[in-house]
């Protein structure tokens, strides 16, 4: 017999309010994106009330974060959805175009929420004359914490899941999870990617770029922490989708892995042809900022 973990009983809703016939419901998920954007507001007022670890007077008065905190949850909502529409449904939206606002059904990409993230601080930098690495940087300290509770709030709504497997950590998702893979005691034990990318992106990439911003000063080099993120999460999304099951508009009887590029074993996914991009971008920052430094 293969052992497997059985999946928590953890309803997606904390609560629901029931008043006659309207309802509201907080769901996990929302929590997250509330928390992590807390989270990482917080950081950057940390950052902001301390002038040592940057490369003279820190780029913005802490009311100022709160300010650019706006810009940039518009950016993630505007940018995740479109990036969704664009990289993983055109055709339905293409017919459905009025569905595309309907982000209550779910639905965001981070690539396209990342586009959005880097056209709102860039626009944000001109507005406000903030130095555009600066305000980058700053940025990527305060992201790892939202990656992290928004693939934890993906575990606990059962979606993002692995590729079958019968290593001993796999976990039995409910539904859909379990069809068409291999079984154990008649259930479906899969990869659990979403906690996989939670350690990488959110405690790994997150945990390094803090030690490095406030006890390696590399907030006085501008640049450097920018494209330690871009090329940290790329890299950590590609090795995560060897093992993340491909979304199903991709899947076909005759490329069951989902992969867009090849077919067969070796092949790539949506998902790891969006993060090379982020890889390439992210590396050549790195070289560029430390030359430049």
């Amino acid at each position: 017999m293969l052992a497997a973990i059985p999946f928590p009983d953890i309803s997606p809703e904390i609560f629901t309010i029931h008043l006659g016939e309207w309802a509201f419901s907080l769901r996990w998920y929302a929590m997250a994106y509330i928390v992590g954007i807390l989270i990482g507001w917080r950081i950057g007022i940390r950052a902001a009330k301390s002038p040592q670890i940057w490369r003279g007077p820190a780029p913005m008065k802490p009311e100022q974060v709160e300010d650019f905190l706006t810009w940039i949850i518009i950016g993630i909502i505007a940018g995740g959805r479109l990036g969704y529409v664009l990289f993983y449904r055109p055709a339905f939206y293409a017919a459905n175009p009025l569905d595309i606002f309907r982000v209550w059904d779910g639905g965001m990409a981070f690539h396209g929420g990342f586009l959005g993230v880097v056209l709102a601080v860039y626009a944000y930098s001109r507005r406000h004359d903030v130095a555009l690495g600066s305000l980058a940087d700053l940025l990527a300290i305060c992201t790892p914490p939202g990656l992290l509770l928004g693939r934890l709030a993906n575990f606990i709504n059962a979606e993002l899941w692995g590729r079958p497997t019968d290593a001993a950590w796999g976990v039995i998702f409910p539904g859909t999870a379990a069809q068409d893979c291999a079984l154990v005691e008649g259930l479906c034990a899969r990869h659990p990617s979403q906690l996989y990318e939670a350690g990488l992106e959110g405690v790994l990439l997150g945990g390094l770029l803090l030690f490095l911003a406030f006890r390696h000063g590399w907030l006085k080099r501008p640049w450097m922490l920018s494209g330690l993120f871009f090329a940290g999460y790329g890299l950590s999304r590609f090795l995560v989708e060897f093992v993340r099951q491909a979304d199903p508009q991709f899947i076909t009887p005759d490329n069951p892995l989902g992969h867009v590029i090849g077919t067969g074993g070796i092949g790539v996914s949506m998902g790891q042809l969006l993060s090379l991009p982020m890889i390439l971008v992210g590396v050549s920052i790195l070289i560029w900022a430390r030359r430049r430094a």
